[in-house]
This record gives C-alpha cells, structure tokens and sequence, in this order.
C-alpha cells in the first residue's frame, strides 16, 4: 500500500514537470510569445488569437513574369515590417515562412499554390496579379468561403465568382473607358487597335475601348490581331498606317511591348502608341527614342506627389532599389493594409470579420482613396505614364470623372 502511494506521487510529479516544461516551450523565456519557426511574425498568446491576421500570397515568381513577384514579396515585407511595429491592436503573420507561392502565370500551377497556401490555414489570401490565374483560385475561393484579395486581376468576372472576393486594382472595363477618354483628350480621331485574341486581358480591354470609341468621337479604322506568342507585327503595323490612324492601342503585356513599338515605328507610324497596365515594366533599352509619344494607364505612378505614394515609394527604394518598384508592389503593399483595415473595421481576424469589414470599405492607400461597390471593386483614379529617354514618367491622373 506505501508502496502503490509512493508510486502514485511520483506519477503525479512527473506529469506537473512535464506540463510545465510545455509551458515554457510555447514561450520566449521571459513569458513573451515565442515567434512561430519560418514565419514573419509572433504567434499570438493565448487570449490574443484574434489579433493576428494569417494572411497567404500569390504571385508570379518565375518566368518572364518574375519581376511583379519580386516587387509582391518586397512590398508585403515591408508592409508586415511597417505594420507589425506599429501601432495597430492587429499584427499580420504570412503563411509559407513569409513566402510569397509561385502560381508562374500559370492556371494549373496557380490552383496548387491555392491548395498549399489553404493547408496552413489563413484567414485571407492576397493574388493573384494576372486574370487568368486568379479566375481559378476565386472559384475555389468561393467554395470554400475564404476571403481572396485579388491585385492585378482586372478582369471583371473575378468579383462576380462570390461574396468573399475582393479586389483593389480598377478592372478592364473601366481601364478601357479612361484610355479611349485619354484618346479624345489627345485630339486623336482615327484609331488602330492591335490585340491578343487568345488573351482574356487584352480581349477585355479591347473591347472596353470599342464600347466607348464612339462616344468619345473616335473612329476605328482598323483592328488586326496577333497572340501572346508573336514577335512580328509587321503587317499589322503597315495595314493600321495604311488606313491612317493617329492612334495605336495595344492592350497586351510588356514581354512583347517593345517589338511592336518599335515595328509599328519602322513602319511610319508617328502618333500615339497606348497600353494598358500590362505595359508596367517593358524593357526599354536601344529603344528610347521609339519610346516616345507611348502611353499606357497604370494603378500608380512613382512620380505621383502624393504623401502616400512618397512615402512608400522612398521606403521601397531605401531597402529594394527601384527595378522592382512597379504598380504590382503597390497593389500588394496596399492589400496588406486593406486586411489589417478589414480587421479593425469588421471587429476580428477571422475570415468571416475580415469579408465583413472589406464589404465597402474606404480605404485610402499609395492607389489613391477609393471605395469598394456591391461587387468589391474600386472605381479608382487611372495614372497616365508616359516616357522620357525610355525612363516612365507620370503624365497626368485622371479621376473616376474623367478630370
């Protein structure tokens, strides 16, 4: 009988030893949370879990498309950096050891990323920059009831999938009106439009600038197209100076932007050459003087006064220099915000507080102030780059009034 007592608090000692060391584990030593391994910020303490947002990224970080990823990761580290050590009651944790997922520009890959990102169990995920690979996430997205941010996704289909879609980047169709607007405002009248028929981008905006063509008194003399692959544009460019447009719009991305610059140029074509926001980043190199009298819209400029865009464009290049420091590091920067915004607004971290705070939202941020409508998008203000000796320049904003 001694003995069964002596046995029964040893057993008892043990088991206050070992819950104790536990203890100790999940803290840093001095009863501080311990940061969680391979991620960007504390795990909260117990009692505090609705004050950390847990937030996963996409983004192309590979391929020809490499570079917009590498301006998302810089931007959401500099945002959690700026956010955590602030003075916000929300801090925000990236999935993925801080890691933003590669979705390469492509649909299949993007849906992996997707699934990865959902095993650690975020409360919101940011991305993707491109259209047609955010399409795919949004529908599971949807499904699944998570909160997804998308940032360059301009096609207007990608808000519609469901209730917990969101995005802060304007969308093709309203991309299209302010640049057939800029058109008019240039006094150009004759115009050529030259697209990728197997690009949903380039389809949208294309077709967004038909649709307000007449309007704002522009006549398309001609339409020619092409795809994402083609490197000459030769006819093209020969039949839209041949029929006398003043006016090229070319809505497709920057990988092939300065072979037709340059073609349509060498072809005698002397006006305005335009893009859209697929133009941010084109390699300009040996082709400065091609370069002007090219325009393109954009989510922001660099070159913007504003204190919010100074502010984030001097932080950017203080730590990352300015080769990555494109409209999708603003957008992804800005995303960040939006959530720890969602957050505070919709009373908690949770994926359900987070829908219910981004559900028309003001938000104020380096892409101007803006507020989500009924579909949760932007209608937002549209920068206007242009080039000097190939370096982009801010040329003017115009404002959801077209002023």
């Amino acid at each position: 009988m001694k003995k069964k007592f002596l046995s029964i608090l040893l057993c008892a000692a043990m088991t206050v030893v070992m819950f104790t060391g536990c203890g100790k584990a999940s803290d840093g030593g001095d009863g501080t949370p311990a940061a969680k391994e391979g991620t960007s910020a504390p795990v909260a303490a117990s009692g505090e879990e609705d004050h950390v947002i847990r937030i996963g990224a996409v983004c192309a970080m590979t391929g020809g498309s490499a570079i917009y990823g590498e301006g998302a990761q810089n931007a959401i580290d500099l945002a959690v950096e700026e956010i955590n050590a602030g003075d916000s009651e929300y801090k925000v944790e990236i999935v993925n050891g801080g890691k933003v997922v590669d979705d390469a520009k492509d649909s299949k890959q993007a849906v992996n990323a997707y699934n990865s990102l959902i095993s650690e169990s975020p409360e919101a995920i940011v991305g993707s920059f491109f259209s047609s690979v955010t399409l795919p996430m949004a529908e599971l997205a949807n499904e699944q009831n998570m909160l997804l941010l998308a940032t360059g996704a301009t096609n207007y289909q990608v808000t519609l999938i469901g209730p917990t879609i969101f995005r802060d980047c304007f969308i093709d169709p309203y991309q299209g009106k302010m640049a057939a607007l800029f058109a008019k405002e240039q006094g150009a009248s004759k115009i050529a439009i030259i697209y990728a028929k197997d690009d949903d981008y380039s389809n949208g905006l294309k077709d967004a600038f038909v649709e307000n063509a007449d309007s704002n008194g522009l006549e398309i003399v001609y339409t020619g197209e092409c795809t994402t692959t083609d490197t000459d544009f030769t006819a093209q460019a020969s039949q839209a100076v041949a029929a006398g447009a003043d006016f090229l719009f070319y809505p497709c991305f920057l990988d092939t932007v300065p072979l037709l610059v340059q073609q349509a140029r060498d072809a005698g074509f002397e006006g305005i050459t335009m893009g859209g926001d697929g133009w941010d980043g084109s390699d300009t190199a040996g082709l400065e003087t091609y370069f002007d009298n090219c325009y393109f819209t954009n989510h922001y400029s660099s070159e913007d006064t504003s204190e919010a865009v100074q502010n984030f464009v001097n932080k950017y290049t203080e730590k990352y220099g300015s080769e990555s420091l494109n409209a999708c590091a603003a957008l992804y920067y800005d995303a960040i915000y939006m959530l720890v915004q969602a957050a505070e607004d919709g009373g908690g971290s949770d994926t359900e507080s987070l829908v219910k705070g981004m559900t028309g939202m003001t938000f104020t941020g380096v892409g101007g102030t803006f507020t989500l409508d009924e579909n949760g998008d932007p209608e937002k203000s549209v920068a206007i780059n242009t080039y000097e000796n190939g370096q982009v320049k801010w040329f003017k904003t115009l404002s959801p009034e077209g002023k």
